[in-house]
C-alpha cells in the first residue's frame, strides 16, 4: 500500500458518524473530541520561551524593576531616528499610530514599540491584539520591540487559543521573531515582509 493510500485509510477509519440537520438541511461530521489531547508543557515556560525566541532569530532581554524603558530602547537602537508607538510609557516616540493620517505615514519607521498580551513557550510567538488605529506599525517598522509581562507565558498553542480575545478593532496576530524567507535561491533573507529584527522586553511582575 502506498503512503498516500495508507494516510487516506487512516483518515477514513477515524471519521465519525455523518449527521443531517433536518431544519437547516445541512450535513456534516461531528468535531473530534480534543479533551484527551495532552499538549506539551515545560518545567520552565519562561526559559523555553526565551530559547525558542532566539532560535527563530529574535532577541529577549529582561527589564529590571524600575528601569527606564525609553533609555533601554535608545541603548538597543542608538541610531534610530523615527520611533512609533502609542504606549503612554514610551515618551521617545516621534510617531503615533493612533494619530497619523494613514498607514503610509509610518513608512520609514526605525523602531516600532508595541505591547504583547502573552507569549507561547512552545514556539516563541506572542499574541498582539490591535490596540492602535494603524496596525501597520507591527509590520512596517524596520525593528520591532515587544513589551511583554514575564508572568504572561503559556506552555502551548492549545492554552494560547483559549486566551485569545479581540477588542473593537477585531484584529490580532501572533508574531515570532523577525520576518524572514529563504524561498529565493535558498538564501535566508531577514526582513522580507516585515521587521528585520524583533526584541522582546520582558517586564517585571507587578
Amino acid at each position: 500500500m502506498s503512503t498516500k493510500e495508507d494516510i487516506l485509510k487512516r483518515i477514513r477509519a477515524n471519521i465519525g458518524e455523518r449527521f443531517s440537520d433536518g431544519q437547516s438541511g445541512k450535513t456534516g461530521y461531528d468535531m473530534p473530541d480534543l479533551s484527551d489531547i495532552k499538549a506539551i508543557c515545560y518545567d520552565n515556560p519562561l526559559q523555553q520561551f526565551a530559547d525558542m525566541s532566539e532560535k527563530v532569530g529574535g532577541k529577549v532581554i529582561e527589564a529590571k524593576v524600575g528601569e527606564d524603558l525609553n533609555a533601554l530602547i535608545k541603548k538597543l537602537y542608538p541610531d534610530a531616528h523615527e520611533i512609533a508607538s502609542n504606549l503612554p510609557e514610551i515618551s521617545i516616540a516621534t510617531r503615533n499610530p493612533d494619530t497619523v493620517e494613514s498607514a503610509q505615514a509610518l513608512n520609514g519607521t526605525d523602531v516600532g514599540v508595541v505591547r504583547g498580551m502573552f507569549g507561547v513557550a512552545e514556539n516563541g510567538c506572542i499574541w498582539i491584539p490591535q490596540t492602535m488605529k494603524e496596525k501597520a506599525v507591527c509590520f512596517i517598522s524596520e525593528n520591532l520591540v515587544i513589551l511583554l509581562p514575564k508572568n504572561q507565558i503559556v506552555n502551548n498553542m492549545h492554552e494560547a487559543y483559549k486566551r485569545i480575545e479581540f477588542n473593537d478593532y477585531g484584529y490580532g496576530t501572533f508574531i515570532s521573531g523577525p520576518s524572514k524567507t529563504a524561498d529565493i535561491a535558498q538564501v535566508l533573507v531577514m526582513g522580507a515582509q516585515a521587521a528585520r529584527s524583533v526584541t522582546v522586553v520582558l517586564l517585571p511582575e507587578n
